[in-house]
């Protein structure tokens, strides 16, 4: 009977602490990002993803029940610094993620890991957080800006090309691209522009690519200003004629849809594709593709990584908020991103490997992105040797 009494009493404290684990107060995270706006459809993939990773587990991460608050930015850094500070000081978020845009990071990113709580961004890697001024409070679940616009440059030049003319916005992410490609291309820079951040008529940009008369050309501009972009190439009779090479943000699954046909045969580099044919990635598109009828982007990608980079740091912890108990756990990468091979390199962005993609017409004759050849393998980022953490 003694026996029997204390194992009585041993399952019925188990069951109490089981009980008391899914009764917990959910874990809050704090998502600051773009949501209105050209742009806006980067965070809302991003917010739908990480949501959609939370449902997928029934209102968990990691086995923990979280609470997710989103705000829009409005791609203004003041705003997203005074969404920071609201969601620290009042509501005492200590994990939080979302950014999109550097420019809003760079105003936001500092004050949140110099408060002691966590960031994990599932976009912007501006250069400056990579190397000397990067932070052990500070992850990047995308890539560094550099290595992204890197692949494309070594593409261009798997290619052959050898005379490019670049373009990109006139910020932080932008300086990044065109300095990422510039550090991978071998040929020539027939010209080197920098637009506006909010630019829609880009013909003086035409005319200036066709004055140069390149081999190819590269150009950076994410969201809804890249669909302007790509839509005056064409009308200036430029596409079909002088090729593109691109990096992932400036032909996504939402700009292949929006300029259409005109885009089939355009060259770009990603760290994830639709197509990737791992379990982690099939599981994601079913059920992205069920819940919101839309094709995923790479900004879907990275939100879902970052649920799960997170997930797995809750579950480490058990839920518990201890920062550096997350940092430890979440330097492990333990959890199955869905493009295939990933790890944190020393400055906790990542390590990972670049593929080509094509612009090609499906079965149902509407252009998708396809993978068709690996660029670079285990790629990680040029700043990490300066990093000290």
């Amino acid at each position: 009977m003694k026996l029997r009494g204390l194992l009585f009493g041993i399952a019925a404290s188990l069951a109490a602490g089981a009980s008391a684990l899914a009764q917990q107060a959910p874990v809050k995270i704090g998502m600051i990002t773009t949501l209105s706006g050209p742009g806006g459809y980067l965070g809302q993939d991003i917010r739908d993803a990480f949501k959609l990773a939370i449902e997928m587990e029934g209102g968990k991460l990691g086995g923990v029940p979280v609470e997710l608050a989103v705000e829009d930015d409005g791609l203004k850094p003041g705003q997203g610094k005074q969404i920071a500070e609201k969601m620290l000081k009042t509501d005492g978020v200590k994990i939080l993620t979302g950014i999109v845009f550097s420019n809003v990071a760079g105003a936001t990113v500092p004050d949140i890991v110099d408060s002691g709580a966590l960031y994990v961004s599932p976009n912007a890697a501006p250069s400056n957080f990579a190397g000397k001024e990067c932070n052990e409070n500070y992850f990047v679940v995308s890539w560094q800006n550099d290595s992204l616009h890197e692949s494309a440059g070594q593409y261009a030049t798997n290619l052959g090309y050898k005379k490019a003319f670049i373009l990109a916005p006139n910020y932080q992410a932008g300086k990044d691209a065109l300095t990422g490609f510039k550090r991978m291309f071998k040929g020539e820079i027939a010209g080197e522009v920098y637009t506006r951040l909010d630019q829609t008529d880009f013909a003086p940009e035409m005319a200036q690519i066709r004055a140069a008369n390149p081999d190819v050309v590269f150009q950076f501009h994410p969201g809804g200003v890249g669909i302007a972009f790509l839509r005056q190439y064409q009308q200036a009779g430029l596409l079909g004629k002088i090729p593109m090479v691109l990096a992932a943000p400036s032909l996504d699954a939402t700009t292949l849809n929006a300029v259409g046909d005109a885009a089939v045969g355009l060259h770009v580099t990603s760290h994830w594709n639709t197509d990737f044919d791992n379990p982690a990635n099939k599981a994601f598109v079913e059920a992205w593709t069920k819940a919101y009828n839309r094709v995923p982007t790479y900004y879907a990608s990275q939100g879902y990584d970052t649920a799960l980079a997170i997930a797995s740091a809750l579950k480490a912890t058990g839920g518990k908020v201890d920062v550096p108990a997350l940092r430890t756990a979440m330097r492990k990468a333990d959890f199955a991103s869905v493009r295939g091979a990933f790890e944190f390199g020393p400055n906790q962005h990542p390590v990972q490997d670049w593929f080509a993609l094509e612009a090609q017409k499906g079965a149902d004759g509407k252009p998708v992105l396809k993978t068709v050849g690996k660029v670079l393998s285990n790629h990680g980022d040029v700043y990490a040797k300066d990093c000290k953490l």
